[in-house]
């Protein structure tokens, strides 16, 4: 359990919670503030739809932890906002409410459209509505609510906002942080870190949190691969989703890994340094990355050791992968699957390899992304080959 610092409603707090737990959990269990509504728990229906840094966002699919540092805004803090009043004495006026349970979350949204639409046209209210669904209304009354307060409103001579405030693009609540507390934020921390060791041209030494071991044949002598291995430029074609940024140096190694998790793109652009013993046929390659995109960070480390086979006509490489990452991606990770993925990426980069020694081309077998949906529809495949398999051996 760690403390996670927000601003809610004005009002700095400070409270404990678990990694796991969701905004909307965090305010209605921690802080009391029961009118932010829970009902598909998929972000789906817009119950419990709150403003993060000023912009809605679904609060039973946000992570509290995530939030470090942001301003939250509840139902309970737009009691005296302006707007918010004129739209709860429309939705009275007409009728755009029976249960009462999916308001909030309509409030909340139509509070941003009334703020930076010009005009009120109902397709564009629709779409804008379109994410907070509701059991009773048949949403005409609620329609027609936002549509008369943004006409009274252009009336006035109440101009839209641009964005309705918004002042970049990205994952809500991810981009900003409270004054004085964002040198507490270990994602920053270690973004900013490793921006300034990419620029130093300091690649340090760490301590993996992940370590993977793999090991894989090549029908070629030791020497020969050891060479292939001194090669930076060979090594990078065969790996999926990296491409070297300008020539490598036998010290420094500049480049980048792009990485598609589903409908989360990242690109790491980085460097690393290689270390080499011929007297041991073995080797070591340190890279760190960073993401702005999605302030993410990664340390990574490749050890690696040939070993002869059959006399020395071919080769074992035994290769310890381990690495380190921080900010919103490392979320995504589950420690079975990036073994059975790590499983697949070095299954495709011995492939490659294989097929550079050999002087076959290529062609489009080699990913020029590292797409999650590709690999990972193999790893279930497998996965299921084996359950099927283990009934079957029951059976």
């Amino acid at each position: 359990m760690s403390t996670i610092a927000l601003h809610v409603n004005r009002r700095a707090v400070e409270v404990p919670a678990e990694p796991r737990t969701s905004l909307a959990d965090f305010v209605r269990d921690k802080l009391d503030l029961t009118g932010t509504h829970l009902g598909c728990e998929h972000g789906v229906c817009g119950a419990c739809t709150v403003l993060l840094d000023g912009v809605p966002a679904r609060s039973c699919i946000t992570y509290a932890a995530a939030c470090e540092g942001a301003d939250v805004t509840t139902i309970e803090g737009l009691d005296e906002d302006e707007v918010t009043s004129e739209l709860r004495a429309a939705f009275t006026r007409e009728h755009a409410l029976q249960c009462g349970y999916c308001t909030p979350g309509m409030l909340v949204s139509a509070r941003d459209l009334v703020l930076r639409l010009p005009d009120a046209d109902e397709r564009s209210i629709r779409v804008g509505m379109s994410g907070n669904l509701c059991r009773c209304t048949g949403y005409v009354g609620i329609v027609r609510a936002v549509q008369s307060v943004i006409e009274a409103r252009r009336a006035r001579s109440i101009a839209p906002l641009a964005g309705a405030g918004r002042t970049g693009l990205g994952p809500v609540g991810s981009g900003r942080a409270a004054p004085g507390r964002s040198e507490s934020r270990p994602a920053q921390q270690a973004l900013a870190a490793a921006s300034e060791n990419i620029a130093a041209c300091s690649i340090p030494d760490f301590t993996p949190a992940t370590v993977l071991d793999q090991r894989f044949t090549l029908p070629y002598p030791p020497a020969k691969v050891f060479a292939i291995f001194d090669d930076i430029a060979v090594i990078a074609a065969c790996l999926p989703g990296v491409s070297l940024g300008s020539p490598p140096t036998p010290e420094r190694v500049e480049g980048a890994i792009r990485v598609k998790l589903g409908p989360v793109a990242a690109a790491f652009e980085g460097a690393a340094r290689v270390e080499r013993d011929p007297a041991t046929l073995s080797g070591r390659i340190v890279g760190i990355g960073t993401d702005p995109r999605s302030r993410s960070a990664t340390q990574g480390e490749i050890r690696y050791r040939l070993l002869p086979l059959d006399g020395g006509a071919a080769t074992a490489v035994e290769l310890s992968i381990g690495y380190t990452l921080t900010g919103m991606l490392a979320q995504v990770g589950r420690p079975g699957l990036v073994r059975d993925l790590a499983k697949r990426l070095v299954a495709e980069f011995a492939a490659n390899l294989d097929r550079r020694m050999s002087g076959v081309p290529s062609g489009p077998g080699t990913s020029a992304e590292l797409s999650f949906w590709s690999i990972a529809s193999d790893v279930l495949r497998a996965r299921i080959a084996r359950i099927f398999g283990r009934r079957s051996e029951a059976g």
